[in-house]
């Protein structure tokens, strides 16, 4: 008997020691991301981008996972995953985590990039450093455009505290005195209009040169007195509370679902409290009486050393005209077979095409569509949308598609999380132009990226066929990673359209030759071919396992990498997000490496790669290793079958496994080190490196 064999028998794979909670690997991320704010190899105003980024996703964090802990909770459902962690215990460690965290945030803030941004004469002016014509401005702006819209609400038993919206600005004041009615209520609340902006830029004319900002909290700070005449203000602090913002859909009692979303999007800024923002300086018997108000615990407080939404900061970059101090510009490459003297579709049946976005162009996914809309051969268009965006190019050619009177049917994902209201528009104007469009699987939201285009030619139908890592969003394809696959591939394209039918219609599942096809086949297979590659292994044979993917939580699956790297196979791992696995752990998982790229472009591809005894398999797709997209959504997964596609995927991955500059590791104990080249290495960073040998230009 092996040793590897004697040690499997010793370790209970099942264990939850060996597992890592979801929502501290989740926040891990979020930490990485913050730390590019400290990384002077982006530009300056990249590093501020970062901070904010964090932030936004602090907000989602606590909107949704927190809020699906606090739930539990709630309604003593309480689930532990593999990692054996109560609802409690995790929110617990959230608490620990984030608190540290947030208060690492604003110090960056403060004591990094606002220094670092004042040396490039751009600035964040205080009340004490206004001008006096400074002063005379704002005092005309407050009057102008602030004042009209504040309505202040003094605190007493006529005047309830209000019920105030998710993430809004808000100031609790402390007054002293009578108002004209005789009421001394001690207290008001100050809610900052909504349609305002947070940061407002000085006129040039009034500063010396650069870019100088005021924020709205400084003005309503300066005049809060004048909002309350006859009244002393004491003490004026902002804060903001975060609320539960993942809408509920009994599915089973819903018989439009269009409709029962259009409801649940009000009650969005209304749902359960989760957490509160406070200004540092405010105080205790406040902040208590907030706390108090919004039913919060002393755990579901940060006080902040700043503004209460560093995410609206974001603002700022729009209106900052320094290029030097953001990256430069690039245009994506094109594969050169690929020629816009001559049809798409010709493009297509010379070969296989893929595309790795942003590196290489969207455009010819949306040009496919735009010459298939306008083609007298085209009969039939299908579609999925999961985001697209409000003025989506493809969406555009999908309604002159619908009018030129070809068939065309969207199944539009309306429970896109965020994207609810946009999709509901989009769905309203494609049914308008005359397409059918359907809401995909009760109980199964619909993530697989897939266009399918019927051409007439000769007397025979030609199927064409795009399918995605990623969504249908031209600005996500100049922002994310993903990957592009255009084929006419006849099997491929019978596949495709036997998954639409069962997104349109109703019946058993299909047989389906090429494609793996979550709910229903893409598990099982991830599975068998993990299991297969150990096999290799256990026979002597090399072996390797090689994913790339957003996040990998699913129990069996992770259960199954172990068993495989037990038997010597080489397991090799990016994973941008939440990982569960720990790797590096003596006996189960030394032969299994993490590590997480993060940088400019939002890494989003997910590929699976297996050596298979020198016939390598590559699969890419729509789902991440996560129980959501491999049993409870619609995902696909396509296999690369050319050998020249092949290597150069191979290729690809084995840059992202040699960075040393933007790649993290995973430890066994789940934090992560950040990857260094060692002395005179060179330097490698997958994203610089891809953008150099695939994009068209960079200036």
């Amino acid at each position: 008997m092996s040793d590897a064999n004697s040690v499997e028998k010793i370790i209970d794979v099942n264990s939850s020691e060996y597992y890592i909670n979801r929502e501290l690997s989740h926040l891990q991320f979020n930490i990485r991301v913050l730390e590019q704010a400290l990384d002077e190899t982006h530009p300056l105003l990249e590093r501020l981008f970062f901070l904010c980024i964090f932030s936004k996703n602090l907000d989602e964090f606590y909107e949704v996972r927190v809020a699906n802990l606090t739930r539990q909770l709630a309604f003593a459902r309480e689930q532990a995953g593999a990692d054996g962690m109560h609802p409690q215990q995790v929110l617990n460690a959230i608490h620990t985590l984030c608190s540290t965290t947030v208060e690492r945030q604003y110090s960056i803030l403060n004591d990094t990039l606002i220094p670092a941004l004042e040396k490039e004469n751009i600035h964040f002016l205080r009340r004490a450093d206004w001008s006096e014509e400074q002063r005379v401005w704002v005092r005309a702006y407050f009057d102008d455009n602030i004042q009209p819209l504040i309505s202040p609400i003094g605190l007493d038993p006529s005047h309830p505290f209000p019920r105030l919206v998710n993430k809004s600005l808000n100031f609790i004041v402390e007054l002293e005195g009578k108002d004209a009615f005789g009421r001394e209520t001690g207290m008001a609340i100050i809610p900052a209009p909504r349609s305002l902006p947070r940061i407002i830029r000085v006129p040039d004319a009034l500063t010396s040169g650069g870019d100088h900002f005021i924020f709205l909290s400084s003005m309503i700070h300066e005049y809060a007195d004048e909002l309350f005449p006859g009244m002393t203000v004491k003490g004026c602090y902002q804060f903001r509370v975060t609320r539960n913002a993942d809408l509920e859909i009994d599915h089973e009692d819903t018989a439009d679902l269009a409709s029962a979303l259009e409801d649940e999007l009000h009650s969005r800024n209304f749902g359960d409290e989760m957490r509160l923002e406070v200004a540092d300086n405010c105080p205790e018997d406040m902040t208590l009486f907030l706390l108090k108000k919004f039913g919060l615990e002393n755990n579901d407080l940060y006080r902040v050393n700043g503004p209460v939404n560093l995410g609206r900061l974001m603002e700022v970059i729009a209106q900052i005209n320094r290029p030097d101090l953001q990256y430069p510009p690039f245009t994506p490459g094109l594969p050169k077979h690929i020629n816009f003297k001559k049809s798409i579709f010709e493009s297509i049946r010379d070969k296989d095409t893929l595309l790795l976005h942003p590196f290489e162009s969207f455009t010819p996914v949306v040009d496919l569509l735009r010459e298939a809309a306008k083609d007298p051969n085209v009969r039939a268009i299908k579609q999925t949308l999961y985001r697209t965006g409000a003025k989506s190019e493809i969406v555009n050619a999908l309604v002159d598609a619908a009018r030129n009177g070809k068939e065309v049917t969207v199944v539009i994902e309306l429970r896109a999380r965020f994207d609810e209201e946009e999709n509901l528009y989009l769905a309203n104007r494609l049914q308008e132009a005359g397409a059918v469009v359907v809401y995909g699987v009760v109980g199964y939201k619909t993530h697989a990226k897939m266009m399918l285009i019927v051409r007439k030619e000769g007397d025979k139908y030609k199927r064409y066929v795009h399918l995605g890592t990623g969504n249908y969003h031209a600005g996500n394809a100049r922002a994310y990673t993903d990957y592009s696959f255009l084929t006419c591939d006849d099997s491929i394209g019978e596949d495709v359209h036997k998954v639409f039918q069962q997104l349109t219609g109703m019946g058993e599942a299909l047989r389906i030759k090429k494609l793996f096809h979550a709910p229903f086949t893409l598990h099982k297979k991830l599975i068998e071919m993990v299991d297969r590659e150990r096999g290799h292994a256990e026979a002597g044979k090399p072996a390797l396992i090689r994913i790339k993917a957003n996040g990998l939580t699913e129990p069996k699956l992770i259960r199954a990498l172990y068993k495989a790297a037990q038997a010597g196979v080489k397991v090799e791992l990016i994973i941008r997000g939440m990982c569960c696995l720990r790797p590096g752990i003596a006996g189960l998982s030394e032969n299994i490496r993490v590590r997480s790229i993060v940088g400019r472009f939002l890494e989003h591809t997910r590929v699976y790669y297996f050596f298979n005894n020198g016939k390598d398999e590559i699969y890419a797709g729509s789902a991440d290793m996560m129980e959501r997209n491999l049993l409870h959504r619609v995902e696909t997964a396509f296999p690369i079958e050319n050998n020249k596609l092949k290597e150069r995927m191979k290729n690809e991955l084995e840059v992202y496994m040699q960075d040393n500059c933007q790649a993290w590791d995973l430890q066994p104990d789940g934090t992560y080190v950040r990857a260094q080249p060692g002395k005179n290495a060179d330097i490698i960073k997958a994203q610089s490196l891809l953008l150099e040998t695939l994009a068209a230009s960079s200036s």
